[in-house]
């Protein structure tokens, strides 16, 4: 599970890239829902994870969590409009 929540976040943190571009900012519009799910799957991986080795459900929350606040921050600022 914590594989999947890091390769989750990777290409959300990836869609959060693509959707910064000023050609692809409705991009940014639909990868909001996809880091959210990659966020409720990372909490999941924490918590089934053992103790040493949370590692990877962590670094997974936190790339999730990063792209899915720019992704809102963007689009309250106006991106992502059609």
């Amino acid at each position: 599970m914590q594989i999947v929540s890091l390769v989750w976040g990777v290409l959300a943190f990836l869609g959060m890239v693509i959707g910064l571009l000023p050609c692809f900012a409705v991009w940014s519009r639909l990868n909001i829902p996809f880091a959210g799910v990659g966020v409720i799957l990372s909490i999941v991986a924490l918590a089934t994870a053992k103790a040493s080795n949370k590692g990877i459900a962590i670094a997974a929350l936190v790339s999730n969590g990063v792209a899915f606040a720019i992704g809102l921050i963007a689009l309250l600022l106006g991106r992502g409009t059609l």
